[in-house]
């Protein structure tokens, strides 16, 4: 018999190796010596130190998860109870317990990263649903709107997976908030889509009134009549750009007809008048130079008349001097006009009588102040005396003004 301290061959060939438990077969040798034999059974221990020796190092060394390393703890146990080989198979059994507790130890390792994982995808995910729901319910910038929709989708599709019921519940209101949002951009579409058929119907009408006028040879009414169109064209609103392009090329081509053919005749009308024009420059230069020099206003309003008569007679004036011209004679008349305004309240009964009040007013007051001096005087108060000499001084400035004043409307 041959012996080795984990097992031993017996006289018939057959291999033991030497447990906890006792003995027990794990093999018969015949094809050779019993050295042999032993070491040949030694070798398959040796593959199963090796297969628990990777396994320590991916356990101490690698991200394996704890379930495949409990899978692989117990079928290494199996193939360790099971095992044909000689060697010292309880240390073996002893390591794959002290794996078995790391295993363990990874698990609950594990179990709280993954929570931690699930509660950080959470406040991903809520963050991500907050916005969804707030971009659903606020905003009205639709294009940048749907964008960030989809964007947030992404994000979500992208983002780590909560625990199933919490991913369920958000995603729930994602999808709510995704589908308010789509319904909101809907309704405002259809809600434009009937305001732009409004307005184009309302512009149809702007247009077609536009252009039965546009013959019109009325030059006045029918000019102030397109300015009013122009300004319900600018209150309607927008129709589609189409339908808007269109009816502005139709609304602009009737304008630019009348007011073209309006232009011609006022063209042809100015040249026509431009003699009245030079006729009316000198009648205007003649009264700038005579007016302004005559004293009497009753002499200036009948030399005026007869500028103003010689002016209605000169004619219509062309279109581009009409205001110049019109309005350096207006300032004349209006010289002459606060002229004779001018007169009429200075020679007026009524100034006269509030002149002569003034005088007789002054005249009182200085009277009274001269008596308070003279007891003001009498008594030596000199304090007195000074303030009456001033007020009196004051006052008989004011009386010579106002007796000139009085002079000059008598």
């Amino acid at each position: 018999m041959t012996t080795d301290p984990w097992g031993r061959v017996d006289d018939d060939g057959t291999v033991y190796v030497r447990t906890s438990e006792g003995e027990r077969v794990v093999g018969s040798w015949q094809a050779g010596a019993p050295e042999e034999a032993l070491t040949f059974f030694r070798k398959k221990y040796d593959a199963l130190v090796t297969q628990v020796e990777l396994l320590e190092k991916r356990l101490r060394s690698t991200d394996l998860s704890a379930s495949a390393a409990m899978t692989a703890i117990d079928k290494l146990r199996a193939s360790v109870r099971e095992a044909n080989a000689v060697g010292d198979l309880d240390s073996l059994s002893e390591r794959l317990d002290a794996l078995t507790a790391r295993a363990e130890e990874r698990k609950v390792e594990q179990k709280q990263a993954q929570d931690q994982a699930r509660d950080k995808a959470r406040d991903v995910k809520e963050r991500i649903v907050a916005e969804a729901e707030r971009v659903a319910a606020e905003t009205t910038h639709w294009k940048s709107g749907g964008e960030r929709m989809a964007q947030l989708i992404e994000e979500w599709k992208k983002a780590p997976r909560a625990d199933r019921p919490t991913e369920q519940a958000l995603w729930k209101r994602m999808s709510a908030a995704r589908n308010s949002f789509s319904k909101r951009r809907k309704a405002y579409f259809a809600h434009l889509d009937q305001q732009r058929d409004e307005v184009r119907v309302l512009k149809e009408g702007l247009v077609s009134e536009a252009e039965s006028m546009s013959h019109s040879t009325d030059w006045g009414p029918t000019a102030r009549a397109y300015r009013d169109l122009m300004q319900r064209w600018k209150a309607g609103g927008r129709a589609d750009r189409a339908s808007e392009d269109k009816l502005w090329a139709r609304f602009k081509a009737a304008q630019d007809t009348f007011f073209d053919a309006r232009n011609e005749v006022f063209a042809e009308r100015d040249a026509e008048l431009r003699v009245n024009a030079d006729a009316k420059k000198k009648i205007l230069e003649e009264a700038e130079a005579e007016i302004p020099k005559i004293s009497d206003p009753r002499r200036a309003r009948t030399r005026l008349r007869e500028f103003q008569e010689a002016w209605e007679e000169a004619g219509q004036l062309p279109r581009d001097v009409r205001d110049q011209l019109e309005g350096a004679f207006r300032q004349i008349e209006d010289g002459v006009r606060k002229n004779e305004q001018a007169e009429w309240e200075r020679t007026s009964p009524e100034a006269r009588a509030r002149a002569q009040d003034t005088v007789d007013q002054l005249a009182s007051a200085i009277a009274g102040l001269e008596t308070a001096l003279e007891k003001a005087r009498a008594k030596g108060d000199e304090r007195k005396a000074g303030e009456y000499e001033e007020a009196l001084e004051a006052r008989r400035s004011w009386l010579a003004e106002a007796q000139n004043a009085l002079d000059e409307m008598s």
